[in-house]
């Protein structure tokens, strides 16, 4: 709705509602009020009010605001099932059959493209990632190692992946246990990008993007809270170090079988003819192995044959031989005999990449931009698959089957059966990147609530741990005893972190600061980005360089920032709490240019830059729009219809709604308030007359 025209100095005709006093004459009076007209000199004039036209009620009470993070209604449009006949009901199942299993499909292709875009990251940067631990002196400093660990589960896409290096450096002693902690706090942080990537594709839906990003970012909030609070204390004491060596060294673990792999055992047959990684190679660069950088990371050959035989070979002298009895000479050469491995490819591996011979950058561009057009477009399909369902009767029940509390005195225990559904779930799919990026769209359309969707977020982060658990069980003996030690300071850390932001209301700040950010988000939708942009490589690349320069250049440099941005929280605090302390100009942020406490004046140079691209995307939405309503009849159904009213939704403005009368129905009037002055036409005449 566009806002009300200001009105300027336009006065009511008060001759519209006081009858009487439109003319100048006075009224004549009666005959028998002639009394009253001697003894007065000034003549009365008689006014009557018109009760129909009363300016009491020309000014609504302003109403209260719907609260944006409330559930929207999903009202079912179609026919009742009651109001169908038989063939009708016979139809109806059909569609609700057909319905779910395309469902299904789209799931499964968005879960196989989250693998392949892990994929990808892994060939664009995990040689790279591989790099950043090869230099394991530097990794004694904390807060690089966390910076780290945040920048190599980024560029990988899998916690699962950094966690296995970090395993295989600290097997090999390139690694201890007090250093690889804080690369787990970070590889926990950088496991939390795929689900916000994902919320990404609901920008179309300001509403939806407002709760898909809010539901995305509380894993990522809760997560930074845990690291800025107990990484300093795990310095400060090292009792995730301490508590784990007590628990391995007070249980004697042997290894186990495998741990179960429910969902790749699905997804794995159709994502292993799509590409296949060796993923090894990462490893090896990580712990210093030469030949591995010229190693590719796109695997060739499935199949080999790897045979040891002994072979005489000749060696420098004698103190070279494996043993005096095997050592000979001919006179002119030492000879001895050592067992030889000779490995023979076999079988090539059957995927589309196997003969393309293309190096590793260029394969991982290529399925990033397909695995990211797939996401998006199965993302789209089940959010419209998931609207088209969830409606009526069918959504009151999930509603009120995931978002209700138990009754009083046990509604506390929701949220904690809550974390236990989302622990076992994400144990199911093996991954918390999938369940967490799997609940997102179900936030965006509003079935599940941000308040639900925090502790389910909790409990994948457990999840993902006790799945750690059980693989590091199933490790080899020389790899058990770190690779479980190392799996135990994650699944601590998780229990640490919740036990600080879930179990007290009032300190579940996440959900909050997740809500903030999704408003701001709503309204400036370029913001999303940059918020991906500065926290997930910004911010960790420069306390890398920093950290890189030494210590006196990071403190020099990051205690300032630290002190302005603690600074900046009190006051912000104290504005909003008991703003009297304050002095008068510090009372609001206005002392300030505009650029340094509002996004406006960055938002108009960005849709300034921006602009030329606007139009063009709207007129290829407008042609896909009207190709897609014709073959399917109806006008309104199109998802993508909506990217052209947001632009007109951005520049509503919110205010108290002020009903005009009639004298104010002027057209001319209306014009010349907005600044659109037009010369009036006849018709326009006639009719403000």
């Amino acid at each position: 709705m566009a806002p009300w025209p200001e009105l300027g100095d336009a006065q009511p005709n008060p001759s519209k509602y006081l009858e009487g006093a439109s003319s100048q004459q006075p009224i004549t009076p009666d005959k028998s009020k002639e009394t009253n007209k001697n003894n007065t000199e000034v003549p009365v004039t008689k006014f009557e009010l018109l009760p129909t036209y009363s300016t009491a009620t020309l000014i609504e009470e302003p109403t209260e605001l719907d609260d944006p993070w409330n559930l929207p209604t999903l009202q079912d449009s179609g026919i009742k099932w009651s109001e169908r006949d038989t063939k009708g009901k016979t139809l109806c199942v059909f569609q609700g059959i057909g319905r779910l299993i395309l469902l299904l499909g789209f799931l499964y292709f968005f879960v196989c493209s989250l693998d392949v875009l892990s994929s990808a990251f892994q060939l664009v940067g995990g040689k790279m990632a591989g790099q950043f631990f090869s230099n394991s002196s530097i990794m004694s400093n904390p807060l690089l190692g966390l910076v780290i660990g945040v920048l190599v589960t980024v560029f990988v896409q899998s916690s699962s992946t950094s966690t296995s290096i970090i395993v295989s450096m600290v097997a090999s002693s390139l690694l201890t246990v007090r250093a690889a902690i804080p690369i787990i706090m970070g590889a926990n942080i950088g496991t939390s990008i795929t689900n916000t990537i994902v919320a990404l594709m609901q920008v179309g839906d300001r509403r939806e993007f407002r709760r898909a990003f809010a539901g995305a970012t509380v894993h990522d909030f809760f997560n930074w809270l845990s690291v800025l609070v107990l990484l300093p204390v795990e310095v400060a004491t090292h009792y995730l170090e301490v508590v784990t060596q007590l628990i391995v060294e007070s249980f004697h673990f042997k290894n186990g079988e495998d741990a179960p792999d429910l969902l790749k055992v699905i997804t794995k047959p159709f994502t292993k003819l799509i590409v296949q990684l060796d993923k090894k190679v990462i490893s090896q660069i990580a712990m210093n192995d030469e030949t591995a950088k010229n190693k590719s990371l796109v695997k060739i050959w499935c199949r080999t044959f790897t045979n040891m035989t002994q072979m005489n070979v000749t060696v420098p002298s004698t103190a070279n031989c494996t043993s005096p009895s095997l050592c000979w000479t001919d006179g002119i050469q030492t000879w001895t005999m050592k067992n030889v491995t000779y490995k023979e490819n076999i079988a090539k591996c059957q995927h589309i990449f196997v003969n393309f011979h293309l190096p590793d950058l260029a394969v991982g561009i290529i399925l990033l931009i397909i695995s990211l057009l797939v996401l998006c477009g199965c993302l789209i399909m089940i959010v419209k698959i998931l609207g088209s369902v969830l409606k009526g009767q069918v959504a009151t029940v999930i509603k009120k089957t995931i978002n209700t509390d138990f009754p009083f005195p046990f509604a506390w225990l929701t949220g904690y059966l809550a974390i236990l559904v989302g622990a076992g779930m994400t144990f199911i799919v093996q991954s918390s990147s999938v369940f967490t990026s799997a609940l997102t769209p179900l936030i965006g359309i509003g079935v599940i609530t941000i308040e639900r969707a925090y502790p389910l977020t909790l409990g994948s982060n457990i999840g993902t741990t006790t799945t750690a658990i059980l693989a590091a069980l199933a490790s080899p003996g020389n790899t058990l005893r770190s690779s479980l030690q190392i799996a135990l300071c994650h699944f601590f850390f998780n229990i640490s972190g919740i036990l600080l932001w879930y179990p007290i209301p009032f300190t579940r700040l996440p959900i909050r600061m997740a809500k903030g950010l999704g408003n701001i988000s709503a309204k400036y939708r370029w913001f999303a980005v940059f918020y991906l942009i500065i926290f997930f490589f910004l911010i960790p690349l420069t306390v890398f360089g920093l950290s890189l320069a030494g210590w006196p250049v990071l403190v020099g440099v990051g205690v300032p920032v630290v002190f302005i941005i603690i600074l900046v929280l009190c006051l912000r605090l104290l504005q909003s709490r008991c703003p009297r302390v304050l002095p008068k100009k510090l009372q609001n942020w206005n002392f300030l240019p505009l650029c340094m406490h509002s996004l406006k004046p960055w938002d108009a140079v960005i849709s300034k830059f921006t602009g030329c691209f606007q139009m063009p995307c709207c007129c290829c939405c407008r042609v896909c729009c009207r190709v897609c309503c014709l073959l399917c009849g109806c006008p309104k159904c199109c998802r993508c219809s909506k990217c052209c009213q947001d632009l007109e939704e951005g520049q509503e403005s919110q205010g108290v709604p002020v009903k005009a009368p009639e004298t104010f129905d002027n057209i001319t009037i209306s014009r010349e308030a907005q600044g659109e002055v037009r010369a009036p036409d006849s018709k326009t005449e006639c009719t403000a007359l």
